[in-house]
């Protein structure tokens, strides 16, 4: 398919401003703390009621302990039924049986904290992308219009959800999915902005009888597959509470970092609970750090700590991985504490904001889509 002049013309304003970013050195500036022992590569600033810490106190907690950290709400808003349990207000999913919707003023609450911040502090924080559907074959459309409302703020999308135990089935609306075309116009266009994407996919689904086929992983590798010029964090290697490592989850990951046409796909080890699979036993915690110590490239660190009230809660997840850290070489023990996150979201710092200058003034045509091409057009 031949490219528009119009958007021929585009990408190549984006690419005279990448160059130009780039060669004026790395947007994270000096503000940020040399000793600090880790960068934060999966954080929400808010809970499932939209409510959290404020952003001005998070940089202040993470002092000199956290150098930067990537910042995000959640996509989904839990509702309060009063019919499901009466006055008591739920803060939490698994506290009420009413639905979960998804709320895009996350968003714009997002932007507008972090336009709060001196530029000093905004340095260190990397504001994400939430408050889309990925069932919406507009969730493209809103992704464009926040960058384009908002430019200069975000490095990336996501944590966004595709299949999660408990949460999928609670989601008002259709389900969202891997196969859905949909997912496939959100990871185009992040490839041509140069986002990140933290995606979270279970790898397995709850309580799954012995002898049944993971089917979600071979439908996660299509989709990887499907897009290699998108940069894709897979979130906490696909496990949960509930879902937990399949039996050769080593040989899956492996199997990713391996994998030429995989490149692009990274993972993190974010979340307590993962944590405690890393570190159930000395034979886990061996295998884990045997396989980041020979792909070193391709791991972040984060601790998933939902709108805290001192740093303590971060620290803990830092902490519960020490048996981790003690048997990681010291170069990946820094690539997966701070240098992957510095070389990803550094990236897509300068990339994002060339294509908001490139794309500032382009006009507003109505999206096209080619259900037998797979791809989706942002004119």
């Amino acid at each position: 398919m031949s490219m528009s002049p119009c958007r021929a013309l585009r990408c190549s304003a984006v690419v005279a401003a990448f160059l130009t970013l780039a060669l004026s050195g790395s947007p994270a500036a000096a503000q940020v703390p040399d000793g600090a022992d880790f960068h934060d590569a999966h954080f929400h600033l808010t809970n499932y009621v939209q409510e959290g810490t404020d952003i001005r106190d998070l940089v202040d907690m993470m002092g000199g302990t956290i150098g930067r950290s990537t910042v995000f709400g959640l996509p989904l808003q839990q509702m309060w039924s009063y019919r499901n349990t009466g006055d008591f207000a739920p803060v939490y999913y698994l506290q009420t049986d009413a639905p979960l919707y998804y709320y895009s003023f996350t968003d714009a609450h997002i932007a507008m904290a972090y336009r709060s911040l001196t530029a000093e502090q905004q340095v260190r924080v990397d504001p994400m992308i939430t408050g889309f559907n990925p069932a919406d074959m507009y969730a493209a459309d809103h992704i464009r219009r926040v960058l384009l409302t908002f430019p200069g703020v975000f490095s990336g999308i996501g944590e966004f959800t595709v299949h999660k135990e408990f949460v999928s089935a609670k989601v008002a609306g259709e389900v969202a999915s891997l196969t859905n075309p949909a997912l496939d116009r959100i990871l185009d266009l992040a490839a041509e902005a140069g986002l990140v994407v933290i995606l979270h996919n279970d790898i397995n689904m709850p309580f799954p009888k012995p002898d049944q086929e993971p089917y979600m992983l071979a439908q996660m590798k299509g989709l990887f597959a499907r897009h290699p010029d998108t940069t894709i964090i897979w979130a906490h290697l696909g496990v949960g509470r509930i879902v937990r490592p399949l039996a050769n989850q080593a040989a899956i990951v492996e199997k990713i970092c391996t994998d030429p046409a995989l490149a692009h796909v990274y993972m993190d080890i974010s979340w307590d609970e993962v944590a405690k699979y890393v570190t159930a036993t000395p034979e886990a915690t061996r295998r884990t750090a045997d396989i980041i110590n020979r792909y070193p490239d391709r791991f972040l660190f984060g601790t998933d700590v939902v709108a805290p009230r001192a740093v303590d809660a971060m620290v803990a997840v830092y902490d519960a991985y020490a048996p981790l850290w003690a048997l990681l070489t010291p170069e990946a023990s820094f690539k997966v504490r701070k240098g992957n996150y510095e070389r990803l979201f550094d990236a897509a710092r300068v990339r994002v904001r060339a294509w908001e200058k490139a794309n500032a003034d382009a006009p507003r045509a109505v999206p096209e889509w080619s259900p037998s091409s797979g791809k989706g057009t942002q004119e």
